[in-house]
């Protein structure tokens, strides 16, 4: 099969076009800057629709990973990025009579703000969505999913949290908190949520990709089938890189309150570093948010292979090889 991946620099995107390279798939990549993965790739933005439209001739497929994935930034950034790009990656493919396209979402799209015990993938909701990159991310899928027809099947995969080595948006984000001591547990930290292992999310987009025929139109969460507090979570991760779990807590309310107040400033101001906390992360935080996956599994015919355990231990072997002392 003849594959594009979008945003083949982030680790998902690189993990998924080296899947499908391995296993004898033809794959061209597109994103700003080159990835190094050794395959036919092409530079541009996807909020360039002719740069988009040239990067999709001649494919089968297309699996859209491209994204502004961000804690904070102005409205119009991640509507450039992930509802236009998105909208430019659809028409190209569209036009380009290409038969299969996995859109890449996040199970934040359908997150109100209120703990999800092991619920399946609800509907996009960009309207109760929390954060601009979850509304920028629900209204990308909704576009994604309005193109499903029976000439192009159109299949949205939601990952929930991916981690693992290398990862610069959750394992990075965390450790360097953890570091400058700036790590807090929100609320009590007993909170079930769900993650899933790089190498496991990889996966389930093969199979999303080669199962897209029959399950167009569809949006579904992946996620380890592991769910543990995220105290836990927070802890195995600073833990891997040999620091001390966070002891530290803030009140729900208080972190939710203190990031709404926070996400005012640096928007009034235009900071471009993360916040220390905004509504939305203290939400992610505080409540539960945990999937049930029977229906994933059994529509994808997709298992995870890497156990929550034995991804941290890889996770572990990874910071000690980057730091050998």
């Amino acid at each position: 099969m003849k594959v594009l991946v979008t945003g083949a620099t982030s680790l998902i995107g690189r993990t998924l076009a080296v899947r499908l390279r391995d296993r004898g798939d033809q794959v061209t990549t597109f994103q700003r800057r080159p990835s190094g993965l050794g395959v036919v790739e092409h530079l541009g933005d996807v909020a360039d629709s002719a740069a988009v439209a040239a990067a999709v001739v001649g494919v089968d497929a297309v699996v859209h990973v491209a994204g502004l994935a961000a804690v904070s930034g102005p409205w119009a950034d991640f509507e450039r990025t992930n509802v236009g790009g998105t909208r430019n990656v659809i028409n190209a493919a569209k036009q380009a009579g290409v038969g299969r396209f996995v859109h890449v979402s996040s199970p934040s799209v359908a997150h109100g703000g209120r703990s999800l015990v092991g619920v399946p993938a609800g509907p996009a909701d960009p309207d109760r969505a929390r954060s601009h990159y979850a509304r920028s991310k629900a209204y990308g899928e909704l576009v994604a999913l309005s193109a499903n027809s029976s000439d192009l099947s159109v299949v949205a995969i939601r990952p929930h949290l991916i981690w693992g080595p290398g990862d610069t948006q959750l394992v990075e984000r965390i450790v360097e908190r953890a570091r400058a001591r700036k790590l807090a547990i929100i609320g009590s930290g007993a909170s079930l949520i769900d993650t899933i292992y790089i190498d496991n999310a990889a996966d389930a987009l093969v199979a999303a990709l080669d199962r897209a025929p029959s399950l167009g139109g569809r949006a579904f969460v992946v996620t380890n089938g592991q769910p543990r507090p995220v105290r836990e979570v927070l802890g195995r991760i600073v833990m891997a890189a040999g620091l001390a779990p966070p002891r530290f807590k803030v009140p729900y309310v208080v972190a939710r309150v203190g990031g709404s107040a926070v996400e005012r400033i640096w928007e009034r101001r235009g900071v471009e570093e993360d916040p220390p906390m905004t509504r939305f992360l203290a939400e992610q935080l505080g409540t539960a948010h945990w999937f049930d996956q029977r229906e994933t599994r059994r529509a994808l015919q997709w298992e995870p292979v890497v156990s929550l355990s034995e991804g941290f231990d890889r996770l572990r072997a990874w910071f000690a090889e980057q730091d050998p002392e």
